[in-house]
């Protein structure tokens, strides 16, 4: 048994470093914990200079995708204008919200609708000095539902959730700007009619175009109806995952994918997700933070997902996407009104 356990050992060791195939799997394995606080633990897979490597291709590669600007048309409500109204659940009009459980290799997950674009609308937390979760948000704005949102600093990976990372525009004002000598940053977000905008853009243009909503986060993975992810091998690694498109007819699609949960759902990549939106039409989507910050919360606060956080319940966060039935009555205080981003300890609570 013992000579039988040492031939099948290197057996493996020959297949894993030395072959195409192994290859193939050994850097997936290697991105997968890239995506986790257990980056440096990729090098024992890939050497230190293929993690240093990896990593700076990923960031190119996520530049050049953000480049492309969206020239689809999308249908948008008549708003203000007049036009139909789309969110008027009689009448065999389609409800504001809906949501689809989906299920594919390795992943299990949820996809929130959004009927009309315009009823989303981006929330901060309501106390300086942390994040807030979630549910909570929902709970507390009355919101019929939400999913995570921008990224943040995160120190040790105990950040408090308050320091967000780049921009967060609400109601077309800047709340935050951590760019510092920065020209421009990858952007998620909406117009004021509710046209979805993301990729590469500096302040004066997002203010150009409009911008209602939007946080920093990327990569940008589909634009004018085409995917940008050739292959699972350029997928980022498996994780959880929080993913914002749209569609032509202007409903926002919000993609949750549980992960890091062996016999539940180990999570999916970006060529995953990717996927999973253009076969429902998506035009237009772009990654938003995942891992243990990826969660779908429906009205009342109730978490739909099993988040990967340590707690269940998410993580403390700076910024989610909530959906309303009148987002124009929701009051959002700027908690970061005369902070800038060296006033603010992201690791203490």
């Amino acid at each position: 048994m013992f000579l039988i356990g040492i031939f099948l050992a290197a057996a493996f060791f020959v297949w894993f470093f030395l072959t195409p195939s192994g290859s193939y799997w050994r850097y997936r394995a290697a991105d997968t914990l890239i995506t986790t606080q257990h980056r440096h633990w990729a090098k024992y897979l890939i050497g230190q200079q293929g993690l240093e490597t990896r990593v700076a291709e990923y960031m190119k590669q996520f530049e050049e995708m953000g480049e492309e600007r969206q020239n689809t048309e999308i249908q948008l409500p008549g708003g203000k204008d007049g036009g139909k109204d789309v969110n008027a659940a009689g009448d065999g009009e389609q409800p504001l919200t809906s949501v689809e459980e989906i299920d594919g290799k390795g992943y299990h997950g949820y996809i929130l609708t959004v009927t009309d674009p315009t009823k989303v609308r981006l929330v901060v937390p309501n106390k300086v000095g942390r994040g807030e979760l979630v549910s909570s948000m929902v709970k507390r704005t009355g919101a019929l539902a939400g999913v995570n949102a921008g990224g943040f600093a995160d120190p040790q990976w105990q950040g408090n959730g308050f320091q967000p990372i780049g921009l967060v525009i609400t109601q077309g004002k800047i709340y935050y700007n951590g760019l510092g000598k920065d020209k421009s940053v990858q952007i998620v977000g909406l117009d004021k009619q509710g046209k979805m905008i993301a990729g590469r853009y500096s302040i004066q243009e997002l203010l150009n175009l409009g911008i209602s909503e939007a946080v920093s986060f990327e990569p940008r993975i589909i634009v004018n109806g085409k995917g940008l992810i050739k292959n699972h091998n350029s997928g980022w690694g498996i994780a959880p995952r929080t993913v914002m498109a749209q569609r032509e007819d202007g409903a926002i699609l919000f993609l949750v994918i549980d992960g890091r949960q062996p016999g539940y759902s180990i999570g999916a990549d970006l060529y995953d997700c990717q996927q999973i939106l253009l076969e429902r039409g998506a035009v237009i989507a772009a990654n938003l933070d995942g891992g243990s910050s990826t969660i779908l919360v429906t009205e009342g606060g109730d978490i739909m997902n099993k988040p990967s956080s340590k707690s269940g319940k998410g993580r403390y966060l700076p910024t989610a996407f909530l959906v309303f039935d009148h987002p124009e009555t929701v009051s959002v205080p700027n908690i970061w009104a005369g902070l800038k981003p060296g006033d603010i300890d992201p690791s203490k609570w």
